[in-house]
C-alpha cells in the first residue's frame, strides 16, 4: 500500500487524506476550524518528514491519523491552548495593591505557616477580591 517514499507519491497521499484528516481534526477540536487546519498542516508536515517510514507502513492512513491525534494532544498540553483573547481588559488593581509593606507583611505571615498541612495554600487562595490581602496576612 506504500508509495515508495517519493515526493510525488507523498503529494498524492496528502491530497487523498487531507479531507479525512480535516474532518477528524474538526471533531477533535469541537468545530474549531482554524485549529483543525493548523493540526492538519502539522500532521502532513510530520508525515512528510517521515515519508520513507510511512510509505513502508501497513496502514499509512492510520499512521497519519495517529500523528494527528498526537498533535492535538500536544496542543492541549500547552499552556497557551487555554488562553482566549478578549476585547475588554480586566480591571487593574487599585493603587494600594502595590504597597510594598503590605506585600512584605503577607510574605512574612505566609512564611510562618507550615507548608505541609495546607494552611498556606488555603490562605493564599482565600486572598481574593472579597477578602483584603492584609486581613488574610494577619490570619483572620
Amino acid at each position: 500500500m506504500g508509495w515508495g517514499g517519493s515526493v510525488d507519491g507523498y503529494g498524492d497521499f496528502a491530497t487523498a487524506r487531507a479531507g479525512h484528516l480535516y474532518r477528524s481534526a474538526c471533531l477533535l477540536t469541537a468545530g474549531d476550524t482554524h485549529l483543525a487546519e493548523d493540526l492538519v498542516q502539522e500532521t502532513l508536515g510530520r508525515v512528510y518528514v517521515r515519508r520513507g517510514r510511512v510509505s513502508r507502513a501497513d496502514n499509512p492512513a492510520g499512521y497519519a491519523q495517529t500523528v494527528l491525534t498526537r498533535a492535538y494532544l500536544a496542543h492541549q498540553r500547552r499552556r497557551s491552548s487555554t488562553e482566549r483573547s478578549t476585547a475588554v481588559f480586566p480591571e487593574l488593581p487599585a493603587s494600594g495593591a502595590d504597597d510594598p509593606s503590605l506585600r512584605l507583611t503577607l510574605l512574612d505571615a505566609l512564611a510562618r505557616l507550615p507548608a505541609k498541612d495546607g494552611r498556606r495554600a488555603r490562605r493564599v487562595s482565600s486572598c481574593g477580591p472579597s477578602t483584603p490581602c492584609g486581613r488574610t496576612a494577619a490570619g483572620s
